[in-house]
């Protein structure tokens, strides 16, 4: 595996300002890929992110089984993959092996890491007060990786039906940000 160690205090690096993810989710023999785009940073250290997973979707009983995930991020190379995932259930097919994706066992949490995103984040479920209502998991940051040869991989952005945004170039600006 390519992947190294990524620091946690940059976790939320690796999401801003939203890309499109894939969100695994395991408990039992069961495993599943969720495309997410609903998905914020609540906090640096720990790093915590707040992701939407809706009761129709099949990770949604996974996660709240095994209150554990991976969000996986994907680049532009592999966005015909992504969008095939969104447009299918895992309760029909197995998504891993439907569309050439690689599960990679995590370090810290029972779900995989897809060896095909640039970036995996090892989650886990610290708060489900907005559950019921909004659909919102909080999960903090347990485990972070990160592809160094992908520095600046080119990421997917959901615009609705179907249309996508590949981010652009990388600027650097001066900033007092850590």
């Amino acid at each position: 595996m390519a992947k190294r160690s990524f620091p946690l205090a940059k976790a939320y690096t690796l999401l801003e300002p939203g890309p499109v993810v894939l969100l695994t989710t395991a408990s039992g023999r069961q495993t599943d890929v969720m495309v997410q785009s609903w998905h914020l940073m609540l906090e640096f250290e720990p790093p915590l992110v707040g992701c939407v997973v809706s009761p129709r979707n099949h990770s949604y009983g996974l996660l709240k089984a095994s209150r554990e995930c991976v969000i996986n991020i994907p680049s532009v190379e592999i966005a015909e993959q992504v969008v095939a995932c969104g447009n299918s259930s895992g309760r029909n097919v197995d998504k891993f092996e439907r569309f050439g994706l690689t599960p990679v066992p995590a370090k810290v949490v029972g779900a995989p890491l897809i060896q095909e995103c640039f970036a995996s984040l090892e989650c886990r479920v610290v708060d489900t007060g907005m559950v019921a209502k909004y659909g919102l998991f909080v999960l903090e940051v347990v485990k972070a990786w990160m592809d160094p040869a992908q520095k600046d991989a080119r990421t997917l952005h959901h615009r609705g039906r179907g249309r996508f945004m590949v981010a652009g170039e990388t600027i650097q600006l001066k900033s007092k940000m850590k």
